[in-house]
């Protein structure tokens, strides 16, 4: 390998919702308060955004453990929420997340031009994502008949130790022929398990800010918000994910090649993940 190559990234490691699907992660947010809702247990969005980016059997324990959630459970139930309340909870969630990722299965505006532009380019591209296989089939079809075909997609259920482990990065990497290359390769997420990941695995990390989970606002929401507005929402956002270990925070994976174009100059300065 020459040196020109070692200061080039080969591979890109994206997450779905928020990142590059459902633009504001809005689909899980609405299921997981309904879900919780027909146990008569109130949650709010901002709650339930808290644990984002887990596996899901993880954010459904995540948010019964919460003192305000845990407390309305033992009302209503008489006894604490536990490991098998998660596990009968995500039965449930399941067909209802199913359908509210397909309902906002969109690509986020930008990415699809990005993303032939890096293919033509000769970058690999793989996938990870909070989302259970059964939830993430029929995404994954849509996604596939719009052109995306990534060389992995990596659910949450497919590994044994799911985000913020590595595992799920390691399967990308040899999936797209990068084994043990993986400061050649970045991951891209809006969320910090989901940066962690990429950390954890010797990644470059790249934060997504407007479009995802941090800030939470649909497109229309973000398009019709005063500079000020924006630019406020956008600081906060950008400020989680930096503080998540983010080496670039980008508006949304349209700005991608952007991104790409900073984290090989710090290469070619001799910097590392």
């Amino acid at each position: 390998m020459n040196s020109q190559q070692d200061h080039t990234i080969r591979g890109i490691v994206l997450d779905w919702a928020g990142t590059i699907v459902d633009f504001g992660s809005l689909a899980p947010m609405g299921a997981f308060v309904e879900l919780f809702a027909r146990h008569q247990i109130e949650i709010t969005i901002a709650e339930a955004r808290v644990p984002m980016g887990l596996p899901k059997i993880d954010h459904i324990a995540a948010l019964g453990n919460m003192p305000t959630i845990a407390a309305q459970w033992q009302a209503q139930k008489g006894r604490p929420f536990n490991d098998s309340d998660a596990q009968q909870l995500l039965s449930e969630f399941e067909p209802m997340s199913a359908k509210a990722a397909l309902d906002r299965s969109d690509f986020i505006p930008g990415f699809m031009t990005a993303y032939h532009a890096l293919q033509a380019q000769g970058l690999a591209f793989a996938t990870t994502t909070g989302y259970t296989r059964k939830i993430m089939t029929p995404l994954i079809e849509i996604a596939q008949a719009q052109g995306f075909a990534p060389a992995l997609v990596v659910c949450c259920d497919d590994v044994v130790r799911s985000r913020p482990d590595p595992m799920g990065m390691q399967a990308c990497l040899q999936a797209m022929g990068l084994q043990g290359k993986a400061s050649q390769v970045i991951k891209v997420d809006d969320t910090a398990p989901g940066l962690a990941e990429g950390l954890a695995a010797g990644a470059w990390t790249v934060g997504v800010a407007v479009s995802g989970n941090a800030l939470g606002w649909t497109h229309e929401h973000w398009l019709q918000a005063s500079e000020q507005d924006q630019a406020h929402a956008k600081t906060n956002a950008s400020a989680l994910l930096l503080a998540a270990g983010a080496h670039e925070v980008i508006d949304s994976v349209a700005d991608l090649p952007d991104a790409i174009a900073r984290i090989e100059q710090r290469m070619a300065s001799g910097e590392t993940p």
